[in-house]
């Protein structure tokens, strides 16, 4: 079944010459049926990327479920963006319903010769102010004191499709010397809830640059996170952050791989979001 497994890194940018680099791997497993859960949790984590996507026809579209090395995740961005890359290229341009274990959700995917992107719709998203003592916590376990915080964008617990923590800091380099232990990042992670925990600094009112440290799943850090990435726009749309209906996250560069990740935020609050990237096959 490893065989089965198509690798593409999702979010990708412009390499200078007209393809694509950087992105997030992801594995895409597509069967006629999904495997039994304690296969799908082995074939990810033989993968050892941070998500594998697996869907099968269901009703009209596609059932889907991802899995972390370590874990199952109730909902993947860039694995997404992946299986929509995937679809696209087997089906034609389309938009592909999706049912997650929690929600109904969808997939464009486009090509362009030899490149492909993918535009996700989002579950729906939502916000709250994060405790006081959690923040502290979670400071603690980064290094962080109050004074690193921007105080425009306050701390709080956000969800689109998946939970996160959303920590804002006033200065790129305070997001560059990000440093954490891996097992206390697990244990708050899960004792939580988290998916991952999304570190931004706004460069400006619509692009941030972020980083994703995803614990919970076994994995230090993710270079690209489309689900964070959705949790972040619902809560900017909460706070009336001046977005401007769409930001733009400039992500992974600290890990040598450079992400971009396109969020466009309609006016409804609590609506889920369209999360786009382009996608590349790992040979």
């Amino acid at each position: 079944m490893i065989e089965a497994v198509e690798r593409l890194a999702a979010f990708c940018v412009g390499d200078g010459s007209g393809g694509l680099a950087g992105g997030n791997p992801a594995g895409v497993w597509i069967g006629t049926a999904l495997p039994a859960p304690e296969q799908m949790q082995a074939l990810a984590a033989q993968v050892g990327y941070s998500e594998t996507a697996f869907a099968a026809p269901q009703d009209g579209g596609w059932r889907v479920r991802y899995f972390s090395p370590e874990s199952e995740v109730p909902f993947c961005g860039h694995a997404t963006i992946a299986l929509g890359a995937v679809l696209a290229r087997r089906n034609g341009d389309g938009t592909f319903p999706l049912t997650t274990n929690h929600a109904s959700i969808s997939v464009q995917g486009r090509r362009d010769g030899d490149t492909v992107s993918a535009t996700l719709l989002s579950p729906p998203t939502s916000s709250v102010p994060a405790p006081a003592a959690l923040i502290d916590e979670v400071l603690a376990l980064f290094g962080y004191t109050l004074a690193d915080l921007d105080p425009r964008l306050p701390p709080a617990l956000a969800n689109g499709g998946a939970g996160h923590l959303i920590l804002a800091l006033d200065s790129r380099a305070a997001l560059a010397a990000m440093r954490y232990e891996l097992d206390a990042g697990r244990a708050l992670m899960r004792r939580e809830g988290y998916a991952t925990i999304v570190i931004v600094h706004a460069e400006t009112a619509q692009r941030f640059h972020a980083r994703n440290p995803f614990a919970s799943g076994g994995v230090y850090e993710d270079p690209a996170t489309g689900a964070g990435a959705a949790a972040l726009a619902g809560y900017l749309r909460d706070i009336g952050w001046p977005h401007g209906g769409a930001i733009d996250i400039v992500q992974g560069e600290d890990m040598g791989v450079p992400c971009h990740l396109h969020v466009d935020i309609g006016p409804e609050r609590g609506s889920p979001v369209r999360v786009s990237g382009s996608a590349r096959l790992i040979r």
